[in-house]
């Protein structure tokens, strides 16, 4: 191989990792920061040990006595809520 071929792959070899790296660098910080971000503070959790992420149905009675048939359908369920 001559010396030209042999930088020239060199520098198509360093260049894709370079970009690989980069591109690993920026979305793994991205979701992780995604992952971790609580969606609720613990104060309306019903239990404050669980891990941010994971969906707490809110017993409280003044909560309860807000709320629609269907969301405490999908508390029960173990879903996070999407009506009202």
């Amino acid at each position: 191989m001559d010396t030209r071929k042999a930088l020239i792959t060199a520098l198509a070899g360093g260049s894709m990792l370079g970009g690989v790296a980069l591109g690993a660098a920026f979305s793994a910080g991205s979701s992780v920061n995604a992952a971790t971000t609580p969606t609720s503070t613990s104060s309306n959790r019903a239990d404050a040990s669980a891990s941010p992420g994971v969906f707490v149905s809110n017993e409280d009675p003044a909560h309860e006595a807000t709320e629609s048939a269907e969301r405490e359908a999908q508390e029960n369920a173990g879903q996070r809520p999407t009506v009202p």
